[in-house]
Parts: C-alpha cells; sequence; structure tokens
C-alpha cells in the first residue's frame, strides 16, 4: 500500500497495516489522510442543567464566537475549524510531545510540560517553530521562558502560541467553560451516551469514566435523577474526573470508585445496574489529528485481551434485560466487531441496533452486520469511532 503518511506519520507494521485494510480497502489512504488533520467541526456538549443549548449558543455569539447547533442532538453545539495555514519554519526549534503537538496545531499555548527538547539559544521572549515528533510543523510563537528555564522547571507557560497550522477557539479559556457551561467532546462520544438512554431511577454505570465527559452527560439526560456509578483505577485519573465533574456541578449526583473495574463484579458484588457504558483503552487509531502515531499488531491484540475483561465483568452485574453500550474511539476489527462477537454472545448479551440514524455507516463484519455504528474519519469528518448496543438476555 504506497501511502505517503505511512512510514513517516503513521509507523505501522504489516500486521496493522493489514487490519486496516480489512476494514477500509482501497479507502485506506484517504482514512489517513483524514486522520491527520481535524475534523472541520470542534464539538462541545451543553451542560443542559446549568444553560438552555439557545442560551449558551447566544452568549457565544455575542462575542464574536463562530458557533452552530447541531443537526440532530440538542446538547451539541460546533465550532468551525479554520486552516490548514502556512507557517514560516526559519527560527529556532521547540519539538513538542505528541499529545502537546496536536493540541498546540489547533491553537492551544505550549507549556513545560509537553517540551520533548528545544534550542539551547531560546531565551525569553525569541519567536520560535514549535514542531512535532515526526517533525511536522505545527505553529509558531513566543517564547515565555528560555529554553533551559523551561526544561529545569518543567512546569507552566513555555511557548505563547501566535499561529498554529489549524486555528479553533481554545475552548478551557473561555469563561463558559470555567463556569461548567460546557464540555468539550466529540460528536462520536455525545452520540454513545444517547444511545446508552440512560433514565430518571435506574442505576448507571461507567466503568472507565475518567476524565468524565460521559458521565457527566449520563447525568444531564436522567436530569439527575439516576443513582451514577463512575469507576476508573488510578489515583491520577479519579482526581481529575472528581475536578471535572465538580467543575460541571456534577459531583453531588456521581458515586466515583477508586478501583478497577474488570473486578467490579467481586469488588462490589451488590450491585446490579440497568444501564453499563464501557469505553475502554484501546489503540486509539481513530483520534484526530495525529501529528504521529506508531502500533503493532501486539497492540491491537493486547488491547482486544483487556477490553474484553470489562465486557465479561460489566455481563456479570447488569440486570436481565439490561443494557450495555461498548464504544471505543479506534477502527479495526478486531477491537470492534470481533471481540463483541467473540465475548458478548458467551456472557448472554445479544447486539442489538443502536437506534443512530443511517447518516453514519453500520458495522461491516460479523453475523450482526449493520447493528453497530461507525464514523469514519474520511467519510464523515469525524473521529473514527465504534459504537454498539447489547441487551442482556439470559
Amino acid at each position: 500500500m504506497d501511502c505517503g503518511l505511512l512510514g513517516s506519520v503513521f509507523r505501522y507494521d504489516d500486521g496493522v497495516v493489514s487490519e486496516l485494510l480489512g476494514v477500509y480497502g482501497g479507502g485506506l489512504c484517504r482514512f489517513l489522510e483524514a486522520v491527520h488533520r481535524p475534523s472541520r467541526r470542534l464539538y462541545i456538549r451543553v451542560n443542559t442543567l446549568r444553560v438552555d443549548p439557545g442560551e449558551l449558543l447566544d452568549r457565544l455569539r455575542s462575542r464574536g464566537l463562530e458557533v452552530y447547533r447541531d443537526e440532530l442532538f440538542d446538547e451539541a453545539l460546533y465550532f468551525v475549524v479554520e486552516g490548514p495555514f502556512r507557517i514560516d519554519e526559519e527560527g529556532p526549534v521547540v519539538v513538542a510531545d505528541k499529545e502537546a503537538a496536536e493540541s498546540v496545531m489547533m491553537g492551544a499555548n505550549l507549556y513545560a510540560p509537553g517540551l520533548l527538547s528545544c534550542d539551547p539559544s531560546i531565551r525569553r521572549g525569541s519567536e520560535v517553530v514549535i514542531k512535532a515528533p515526526s517533525g511536522v510543523v505545527v505553529a509558531r510563537g513566543i517564547a515565555r521562558m528560555s529554553c533551559s528555564e523551561a526544561r529545569r522547571r518543567g512546569r507552566g507557560l513555555f511557548v505563547e502560541v501566535l499561529q498554529s497550522l489549524y486555528r479553533a477557539p481554545k475552548l478551557r479559556e473561555l469563561p463558559e467553560y470555567q463556569q461548567g457551561l460546557f464540555y468539550p467532546q466529540s460528536l462520536p462520544a455525545i452520540a454513545t451516551t444517547r444511545v446508552l438512554d440512560p433514565a430518571p431511577g435506574e442505576v448507571v454505570v461507567d466503568m472507565c469514566a475518567a476524565p468524565g465527559g460521559k458521565t457527566g452527560h449520563v447525568v444531564e439526560l436522567s436530569r439527575g435523577l439516576a443513582k451514577v456509578v463512575a469507576v476508573d483505577h488510578s489515583r491520577r485519573k479519579v482526581r481529575r474526573l472528581r475536578e471535572e465533574l465538580a467543575r460541571l456541578g456534577h459531583l453531588r449526583y456521581v458515586e466515583v470508585v477508586e478501583g478497577d473495574s474488570r473486578y467490579i463484579h467481586l469488588d462490589m458484588p451488590g450491585l446490579r445496574a440497568d444501564k453499563i457504558l464501557v469505553d475502554p483503552p484501546c489503540t486509539a487509531l481513530g483520534v484526530r489529528p495525529k501529528v504521529y502515531d506508531e502500533k503493532t499488531w501486539r497492540d491491537l491484540v493486547n488491547a482486544a485481551a483487556y477490553q474484553e475483561q470489562f465486557v465479561r465483568a460489566a455481563a456479570k452485574i447488569l440486570r436481565m434485560g439490561g443494557v450495555l453500550v461498548y464504544s471505543t474511539c479506534t477502527v479495526t476489527h478486531v477491537e470492534n466487531e470481533l471481540l463483541i462477537e467473540g465475548t458478548a454472545l458467551g456472557e448472554c448479551l445479544e447486539p442489538v441496533d443502536t437506534g443512530l440514524p443511517g447518516a453514519w455507516s453500520r458495522g461491516s463484519t460479523g453475523s450482526y452486520r449493520g447493528m453497530y455504528t461507525r464514523f469514519h474519519p474520511h467519510i464523515h469528518d469525524t473521529p473514527g469511532y465504534f459504537i454498539a448496543r447489547l441487551v442482556k438476555k439470559c
């Protein structure tokens, strides 16, 4: 497969390439090109327990922001992403890590924790070029501390970005973000909680809850009247989960549990859920924009084995007739359709239609062809995403 981005931006071994070809065939190059750039829409989810979507729309527009309502989901608003722009490559270079570079290319500032390396000549006030680890130029800006100071301190604003490859509002700097009126979230992630359809009075478990986007959406859709249990395994992730729920004003509605939810049936033996969300760690091949990515077939296999454990544990605490929604931000069959049909059926979980509109693709493999929903970057201009809805039958 002769794709210009393979081997440079996307360093995938033969096993990963073969898997992606099984999904996209001749469209693989278009998929990779789409993942390399951001979606044209940058979405936020309105916190409907605090503000009406129309009111927030008016507030944002009153300050000159170009923002629109989504055509399907009332709580979803989006900003238009501009670019790509040409960036002058002359000047001392700062190399940001993968995660930081992907934010900087959208206009975010570079903070010292995201620094990989920098030209020792950089001083406070120097105009610098920011590159990704792959060498892609993502932005220009002004250093607010010297290279040596940034490396020594390891915190604080290093480069204030003046020009980026793409331009979008700096969402976390908006007063409405600080006031907890919205949560930055992709359209497929918003759709996932809509598929779960949490209702007042139900027991809802989010098994991989941090940083709290879907947990917060569960609270909002159920109007704060569901019993919500949010689980994650590390102290750092649970701290962030609590902070995010507190910012939204939702912490009082959620029981936050620090623990490994693969063993939730053992650690919380009395828990019985009406609805469960399983959004496990995955290979994230659908996340965009990507300035660099490296994966092997072994990464895919290990991820699927890990994900399977969450599904099996969820099945043990789900009530008869209860609903489990499984979602990932990756695009492989091995982590999605094949995992569901190789695991869920043995746990008396049967795939049913997600109920989402046919504007998005249906799963293209397996016995339950057409039951799953897939979002494809090069077709739908969203992140690559998979959603399955399962009902416990026995």
